[in-house]
């Protein structure tokens, strides 16, 4: 079993051979098979109701989660997962009675997978929720995971919405493990300094979006591990995408000069991610060049 974040396996034809008949899911109980859904109610007593092509499923509200029962997660996880996919397990299948559990199909993913995890491991992640300090993650069968702000990428952003959205499919690294909680990074998958730097090059005219204006001068955000310094400007504002003219370009004091020549109103204020790695392990990650002093690492 490959376990991944809720909305992975949705519309595979495997997932809705099973959930399109009883005898499907009758097959799913006895294999033990998790399968996913969307749902469409939570009920007043906080039971999940489930939207299956042969009829409707049921999450017992102490099924709905793991931690529900003892009160460590709250119900505010079970509420917001109306009209969203989520997994389960079926646990009973009487006449038009179906009970399934998504507490079960967490626990396996806990104990065969999330708990095998070590520091470095780059894993699949979706975008559950972005608040001021960082992103929610699931980072399997809706088991969810914290990458702070700090920790998305090297161009700083004001909130993770400058980077992500809700859904949003996403890579992320294993910093380090704390009893069964997994704690995240994002950066070290964007590329280095030097990575980011050999997509321009002096003289060109590039797209940019101003993260941050200063006295001395004004932030553009390249790539999301790349920004350069503009000289400032009483027109521009943080958030605004524009058009920059690539003065200068300096391995050893890794500095990007640019000279900002318009605005762009109608462009995109978020960069498209590209990763430099998408699986694997990394156990060590330099973001300066060789010729810098200063020196940003990652070890894992």
């Amino acid at each position: 079993m490959i376990y991944k974040p809720e909305g992975s396996f949705f519309r595979t034809a495997e997932n809705q051979k099973y959930i399109s008949s009883y005898e499907g899911l009758a097959e799913a109980m006895e294999n033990g098979i998790i399968l996913e859904a969307r749902v469409a109610v939570c009920d007043s007593s906080h039971n999940l109701i489930i939207d299956l092509p042969c009829g409707k499923g049921v999450i017992p509200r102490t099924e709905g989660a793991i931690g529900i029962e003892d009160g460590s997660t709250r119900d505010i996880a079970l509420i917001s997962r109306v009209n969203k996919i989520v997994c389960f397990k079926v646990t009973g299948i009487d006449g038009d009675n179906i009970t399934l559990s998504r507490k079960s199909a967490q626990e396996e993913c806990m104990e065969n997978y999330i708990n095998k995890l070590s520091s470095g491991e780059i894993i699949d992640a979706r975008i559950t929720h972005l608040e001021q300090f960082g992103c929610f993650v699931d980072i399997g069968c809706g088991i969810p995971s914290l990458i702070p702000i700090d920790a998305i990428s090297v161009s700083r952003i004001s909130h993770p919405s400058d980077r992500f959205r809700n859904g949003d499919f996403i890579h992320a690294v294993v910093k380090y493990r704390e009893d069964d909680r997994i704690f995240l990074t994002h950066k070290e998958l964007l590329g280095t300094w030097e990575q980011n730097a050999e997509l321009f090059e002096a003289g060109e005219t590039v797209s940019g979006i101003v993260r941050s204006v200063e006295d001395y001068g004004i932030f553009v955000e390249l790539t999301p591990n790349l920004a350069g310094l503009a000289e400032p400007r009483d027109d521009i504002k943080a958030g605004q995408s524009v058009s920059v003219y690539v003065k200068a370009i300096i391995p050893e004091k890794m500095k990007v000069k640019l000279i900002i020549v318009d605005t762009c109103e109608d462009l995109p204020t978020a960069k498209p991610i590209q990763y430099y790695q998408e699986s694997g392990k990394i156990s060590r990650w330099c973001y300066s060049t060789d010729c810098s002093p200063k020196k940003i690492i990652s070890e894992f």
